[in-house]
């Protein structure tokens, strides 16, 4: 997600708690007695498809999912998922209690100042949804006066305040965005392209419509604690492993129905 997410305490405490006791969400994966051979990976689950909970399965599902699972193979380490608020993913990455976080994270200059970040494994766009009887909203211009429903401190939050006279409304996760407009308590949402795509042709939403225009162009990346270059260094060269195998091009592919790029 082009998430710009602002450090919160009561985040940080929620991943401190979660750390010790899984207290802020579950967790996946078998520890390995040692532990050295365990990829801890905090990831928040409400971010379809790169990452959502799918009552059928056991474990997390997503692009993201899938990916970092490839890397951890190509690793030769078990992948333990945390579900963890977004809030907290770097502070949990600072305290160390988890090694790698992914989540839609855009690589940008503020993280860049915190965490380390792979190489880019996506790029993403805001864009808006509108209800499909909306005639006056066709651009972000069109915004101005309306009311526009976000993801709590993410970029997609912090692109629309920067617009002119919107009023912005900051909601938990992107399906209480798609309520909230579905029930005309906001005119349109902003989220990132795939989440918006896949709200509307996977979950059959009626009655919304998702508009061309894309705001930006974000790269997703896997952060990593500032001080740990190796470790950025050996997911590095698992991802390269991953896309050369083909590996990447399937996940990508089974998520967004062609090759990745």
């Amino acid at each position: 997600m082009f998430k710009f997410k602002k450090m919160l305490s009561l985040a940080a405490a929620c991943v401190l708690g979660a750390a010790l006791l899984t207290g802020c969400g579950g967790q996946e994966g078998a520890s390995s007695s040692s532990g050295a051979k365990t990829l801890k990976v905090g990831s928040s689950i409400d971010f379809a498809p790169f990452e959502f909970q799918d009552e059928t399965q056991k474990e997390y599902q997503g692009f993201d999912m899938d990916l970092i699972r490839a890397i951890g193979k190509e690793m030769g380490r078990e992948v333990e998922i945390q579900n963890l608020g977004f809030d907290g993913l770097i502070p949990a990455l600072q305290g160390g209690n988890i090694d790698v976080a992914i989540s839609g994270m855009t690589i940008n200059e503020d993280r860049k100042a915190n965490v380390l970040f792979s190489e880019p494994y996506y790029e993403s766009g805001l864009t808006i949804i509108v209800r499909d009887n909306n005639a006056d909203i066709k651009t972000f211009q069109d915004l101005k006066g309306k009311k526009v429903a976000v993801q709590i401190g993410t970029t997609s939050a912090n692109e629309v305040h920067k617009l002119e006279g919107v009023e912005v409304k900051e909601l938990n996760t992107p399906p209480d965005c798609f309520m909230e407009l579905k029930a005309s308590g906001v005119d349109a949402v902003v989220n990132d392209k795939p989440v918006n795509d896949y709200y509307i042709t996977k979950s059959g939403a009626t009655g919304v419509k998702a508009l061309p225009e894309k705001l930006t162009a974000e790269e997703y990346g896997i952060a990593i604690a500032k001080d740990n270059k190796a470790l950025q260094d050996e997911i590095n060269a698992a991802f390269k492993k991953v896309k050369d195998s083909g590996e990447y091009d399937k996940i990508y592919k089974k998520w967004f129905g062609e090759a990745g790029k």
